[in-house]
């Protein structure tokens, strides 16, 4: 007996499926087969944009496909990763994901919602936070400043990487634990940052490791830095901590990419990313700014925003952050 129209084309659609369900996987194992777009959301030059180009160029060697670096700055970072996050899901287009955003998405600063919008490929590294002055400013340690910042309250300006970032909110938390208040300038990132302050346009500096060179040229002064521990290579810098504010601040960098990303080609990229964060190359440039590897895979990076979007929502009300903004 014939097979009807229909029947006959409903055995060419379960082959036709059959053979696309076949050919997936060898569809993935070519991946890449293009150079992969990588988004940094910081300005070209900056710590960040630094450490995210030797983990790029690491990445690449695995992988066998050159990573071009784009950067797309503005909003604290989130520029930068809304267009990531827009992006096709093809494993072609992946970027650098600022811990900050567990921040703002709760602020209605960025339509992202970092628990659902994102594939989580590696946990990289932290930052070495810190404030610094210019050598030949008046405030020889952190207990100056304080003392100065008390007797002028919204006198002193800093200067920092965007409002709502790590360093604005960092230096916030700061100021209340210390019971002072500054007077915040933003900028897109830490080296236009930096220039405000080398140019006597800004009192002080808030940033990640931006002033290392200038530290090292004795231009300025590191007065702390905030993470859990003094650093290695400032070790005569105290930590707030050590000068008696119970505040750290660290930020870790991670990789991601869209949300709807192939598992397949998720597990190719995290292979990479975790070869990259081992490499020499990698090493020595986190190393050149007192960064901190502070590698996870990918599912263990995703819960830990997770753990760090419960602590933001605490530190969103303690801090009154909505109204800050504000202003």
């Amino acid at each position: 007996m014939g097979m009807d129209r229909r029947s006959f084309g409903g055995f060419l659609l379960g082959v036709s499926s059959s053979y696309l369900t076949l050919l997936e996987p060898s569809l993935a194992a070519a991946y890449p087969e293009k150079p992969i777009t990588f988004i940094c959301p910081w300005p070209a030059g900056g710590t960040a944009d630094q450490t995210m180009r030797a983990l790029c160029s690491a990445a690449a060697k695995d992988l066998g496909q050159s990573i071009v670096v784009e950067n797309k700055v503005g909003a604290a970072g989130m520029i930068g990763l809304k267009a990531m996050a827009s992006a096709k899901p093809d494993g072609y287009t992946i970027g650098q994901i600022p811990i900050s955003v567990t921040r703002f998405s709760q602020l209605g600063s960025v339509a992202i919602d970092p628990l659902k919008d994102l594939t989580y490929i590696a946990r990289t590294s932290g930052q070495t936070f810190g404030i610094a002055v210019l050598t030949n400013n008046r405030w020889k340690t952190l207990a100056d400043l304080v003392a100065e910042a008390r007797s002028n309250p919204g006198k002193l300006t800093y200067a920092h990487s965007g409002v709502g970032g790590a360093t604005h909110v960092g230096m916030e938390e700061f100021a209340m634990a210390a019971g002072v208040k500054f007077n915040h300038i933003p900028f897109k990132g830490g080296a236009d940052a930096i220039q405000a302050v080398m140019g006597g346009h800004v009192d002080l500096l808030a940033d990640s490791s931006s002033w290392a060179p200038q530290v090292d040229a004795g231009k300025m002064r590191l007065l702390a830095t905030w993470g859990e521990q003094r650093t290695k290579r400032y070790k005569d810098a105290p930590t707030l901590k050590d000068a008696g504010f119970n505040v750290v601040v660290d930020a870790p960098n991670g990789i991601g990419a869209p949300k709807g990303l192939d598992p397949s080609i998720a597990m190719r990229l995290r292979q990479a990313f975790r070869a990259a964060v081992a490499s020499d190359e990698f090493k020595q440039s986190c190393e050149k700014i007192d960064a901190p590897v502070l590698y996870l895979d990918g599912p263990d990076y995703e819960n830990y925003v997770a753990q760090v979007y419960k602590k933001e929502t605490v530190l969103i009300e303690r801090l009154n952050l909505k109204e800050l903004l504000k202003n």
